[in-house]
């Protein structure tokens, strides 16, 4: 059951909007391979402003995906697309009705 979540805000730099989005998508595989992530949203919400929302049963899936193949890559593409360094809190879930 999801307990924890993780949500992070990227700020793409003027001009990179599509490669950020394309990257994002592009990870979906690397997170398929994650044992311990339970699901796992990249949204895009305004103009250069996208999103990612994963969840996690446990403290250590969520230690996992934070030190896995997704961050390395996304921390590698930081320079090139992102404004600003991505703001990454931890969350704990309330209430969840998860898909069946």
């Amino acid at each position: 059951m999801e307990r924890l979540g993780l949500w992070a805000m990227l700020r793409a730099k003027a001009g990179k909007e599509g490669e950020l989005a394309e990257f994002l998508k592009s990870a979906v595989p690397l997170v398929e391979a994650e044992p311990y992530t339970l699901s796992w949203f990249a949204l895009q919400i305004g103009p250069s402003t996208f999103g990612i929302f994963d969840t996690f049963e446990t403290d250590a899936g969520r230690e996992a995906h934070l030190s896995g193949a997704v961050a390395a890559a996304l921390m590698a593409k930081a320079p090139q697309l992102l404004a600003e360094a991505p703001s990454i809190q931890k969350i704990d879930l309330l209430a969840v009705k998860a898909a069946k």
